[in-house]
């Protein structure tokens, strides 16, 4: 494929196989990634072929796969671990490479928030260094539970391996009956 070529002067047949080959190639990545613990791609050419999707798929709506890749989060569960349902759907934050997808995020949350244009937003934003995301549940303050991400809606049970970090709480005086932490 020819990646260098730019999205608005591909054919709808040569868009159609590119979204062919980046789906194909975003599959196996995620599984090598999220299944089999061993990367096939760095995150910078990960992300590149993502963004191609997603350039692809604005591009020509019609090529748009049912299955497409841009849809999913994650991946399914590795088969090592028990699954665990999450309550809420665990989802993931978009990246942001651009000056413009940084102010498109602005603008998403003073919609969100229904702040005026001139109202200020302040972020926080430091370097990406790529980790594991759990969810951990408490109840009546005492660590029930650790999960992964998973696909969002279904993670695996990792609460005997976090319970081997010095840094996650067993217990959290005053907490809510159900409490749950989500990061990375």
């Amino acid at each position: 494929m020819n990646e260098r070529t730019p999205v608005d002067k591909l054919t709808k047949d040569a868009a159609s196989d590119e979204i062919e080959y980046l789906s194909k190639q975003i599959e196996k990545a995620d599984i090598a990634y999220y299944q089999q613990d061993d990367p096939a791609l760095s995150d910078a050419e990960y992300d590149n072929l993502r963004q191609r999707l997603l350039a692809l798929e604005e591009k020509f709506p019609s090529l748009r796969r049912k299955d497409s890749p841009s849809d999913k989060i994650g991946a399914a569960p590795s088969s090592r671990f028990v699954k665990v349902q999450h309550s809420q759907p665990m989802l993931s934050l978009d990246n942001a490479f651009t000056d413009d997808d940084v102010r498109d995020f602005i603008m998403r949350i003073r919609r969100f928030l229904a702040l005026e244009e001139n109202e200020d937003v302040i972020l926080t934003a430091e370097p990406k260094i790529d980790g594991l995301s759990a969810s951990l549940r408490y109840e009546k303050g005492r660590f029930v539970l650790g999960a992964t991400r998973g696909d969002g809606k279904v993670g695996e049970d990792i609460t005997r391996n976090l319970e081997t970090l010095d840094t996650i709480p067993r217990t959290i005086s005053n907490a809510p009956d159900i409490l749950e932490v989500r990061g990375e």
